[in-house]
């Protein structure tokens, strides 16, 4: 059973507790958060986890083997990088640090250490997010033509990270699992409507050196609550729209066929398909549950998790340049990777 400390309890933390509690695998030892309220809480639902207000002392605390981090992001990197130098499995909820710089510094703590670094990416570990995965490696889409997504909603308005960091990172954790090419360069505009706070509305759009292009809508400032996604191939297209309750992936057989005429080579016919649609059945276990178990499998086997730490820098590095074209005006930020960051 391996021992866990969860250091931080106000949004995600109370999900991570209860999922770790939850699983055989793993016993959930101590809670850490600023909040004497929040720790409250925790004991009177969890009367054998210890609380403290020092998450110093889970890394200190001999009988913690992993931790698992759910603080604003600015908080990330110290904590874990303690935690690594400690020689603890660390669990950070995404984005997985503040910067790049950051995040390639404990991929090579945890590489030098041997020990497990994950980011917590949960749509990766939805039933849906999997499924879409399926069907792609399967070219059941033909070749990928666009990624349109829109993650929109009425708050949660942050203070430390803009609506990209917030919102747009989920999306480009799936596009990382789900597509089978890395961008190749970015382009973001966006504004803020709060005097001295980071930006509630955000477009991006993101190249591929294939034909293919991703555009990404996020937004802090919406009257609905929408977490749409097209994803359309030369062969069959997908909508998948979270906010479904239960037939959240559509598969449609529909689409464009180019024929040119022969009679006159400067004219091309366009066809259009249109066939069935295909609702595919869903694994309905929590993400988070996924999650947690996957984590502490990869422990206990020395496996690499499927978000591991270059997943989580990938994503970093686009909302770097995201953010930098954003400063800019939409201005083009080239995505410059190395063969080590997109090979698992």
């Amino acid at each position: 059973m391996i021992g866990i400390g969860v250091v931080g309890y106000g949004y995600w933390g109370p999900n991570l507790v209860r999922n770790f509690y939850e699983i055989p695998e793993s016993q959930v030892i101590a809670v850490s958060d600023f909040s004497s309220d929040r720790l409250v809480k925790v004991q009177s639902r969890y009367p054998t986890i210890d609380v403290t207000l020092n998450y110093q002392d889970l890394i200190n605390d001999d009988r913690i083997e992993a931790i698992a981090i759910a603080t604003p992001v600015s908080a990330h990197f110290d904590i874990a990088i303690q935690a690594l130098q400690a020689g603890k499995h660390v669990l950070i909820e995404k984005p997985i640090t503040a910067n790049s710089e950051q995040a390639l510094r404990l991929i090579a703590e945890a590489d030098k250490r041997n020990l497990v670094l994950m980011v917590d990416h949960t749509f990766v570990y939805t039933g849906a997010i999997r499924k879409i995965h399926e069907i792609i490696e399967n070219n059941t889409l033909g070749n990928i033509y666009y990624y349109d997504a829109a993650r929109v909603n009425l708050g949660l308005f942050q203070h430390d990270v803009n609506v990209i960091w917030d919102l747009a990172v989920h999306d480009l954790s799936i596009m990382d699992y789900v597509l089978p090419s890395k961008p190749c360069a970015v382009s973001a505009t966006g504004i803020s409507h709060v005097s001295g706070e980071p930006e509630n509305i955000a477009y991006m759009t993101l190249f591929f050196n294939e034909q293919l292009i991703a555009h990404l809508q996020v937004n802090w400032l919406a009257p609905v609550k929408v977490r749409r996604t097209l994803i359309g191939g030369s062969q069959k297209m997908i909508v998948y729209d979270d906010v479904e309750p239960s037939e959240k992936v559509k598969l449609y057989d529909r689409g464009i066929t180019v024929n040119n005429n022969q009679e006159n080579m400067y004219k091309m016919l366009i066809g259009y398909r249109t066939g069935d649609m295909w609702c595919p059945k869903l694994d309905l276990t929590e993400a988070l549950n996924r999650v947690v178990s996957h984590f502490i499998n990869c422990i206990k086997t020395g496996d690499r998790p499927l978000t591991d730490g270059k997943a989580g820098l990938r994503v970093v590095k686009i909302l770097e340049a995201a953010t930098e074209s954003m400063k800019h005006q939409g201005k083009l930020v080239e995505l410059n990777w190395t063969e080590a960051e997109v090979t698992q």
